[in-house]
């Protein structure tokens, strides 16, 4: 039996639109599919005058896992996806129950608000198979500490929420990811639409930077590395669940 396709999940209350990740059979990475998903939402919630706001959540344990190594996406299209997300007339809040790996992470960079609970697990994992996180550094390095980041980065390590607010990944950790963001949904309901969209100009003009800076560069540094020897190891020696050859 084949898994269900990847999909958006939807559901509207009082203004705040709520997008699920549904990929479950697959942790919820992130494929030519469900970028392609993500990327019709929000285009619908953008031109939706109703929206006062967005939510981008998951189904399942895992927000998300990255990219789909059986099916990934092209980098021009992630990189499309992310700047659509920081340039959204709308923000955006990222609501986390789960993990977070690689790719996840620049989802989460590019959210304007994000709350996770306290179990929830965060890595960037792309050295650990060969490549580097290119693409998703166009949101995440222009709002997080360059110290703080460069040890995630060179080591894949797996870190908790404690250490993605003080990275600046994450606003707010709680026990009740829902009871956190209650005043937060609550805020923007109460704001101005116009008021909204313009400070959320103000908010992301340093990161939109980034991407017209650097785009080009990192998305053929992306493309380069996943088509290298060793990122063929890693990714097959992830799939096997086996260490690569170059472990020691």
């Amino acid at each position: 039996m084949t898994d269900p396709a990847p999909s958006i999940g939807r559901t509207r209350v009082r203004g705040v639109e709520t997008l699920s990740l549904d990929a479950t059979g697959t942790r919820n990475a992130l494929s030519a599919a469900l970028v392609t998903a993500l990327a019709a939402a929000l285009t619908d919630c953008a031109e939706d005058p109703d929206v006062r706001a967005v939510v981008l959540t998951h189904t399942g344990t895992t927000f998300c896992a990255g990219a789909d190594l059986r099916d990934p996406p092209d980098p021009a299209a992630l990189v499309t996806l992310l700047r659509q997300i920081v340039e959204l007339p709308r923000p955006v809040v990222a609501r986390v129950t789960g993990h977070v790996r690689a790719g996840g992470l620049g989802l989460l960079a590019a959210c304007d608000i994000a709350a996770a609970s306290t179990d929830a697990t965060f890595a960037f994992t792309e050295v650990r198979i060969g490549v580097a996180p290119a693409v998703i550094s166009l949101p995440v390095i222009p709002r997080t500490d360059p110290r703080a980041l460069a040890r995630y980065y060179l080591t894949g390590e797996r870190f908790g929420p404690a250490e993605a607010v003080t990275l600046g990944l994450l606003t707010t950790a709680a026990d009740d990811v829902d009871t956190a963001l209650a005043p937060v949904l609550d805020g923007l309901r109460r704001s101005a639409p116009q008021a909204l969209a313009e400070t959320k100009r103000l908010l992301t003009a340093r990161v939109l930077e980034t991407f017209d800076r650097d785009a080009a560069e990192l998305t053929a540094l992306s493309a380069r590395l996943f088509a290298s020897p060793q990122a063929r190891e890693g990714m097959t020696a992830f799939l096997e669940r086996r260490d690569a050859a170059w472990a020691v």
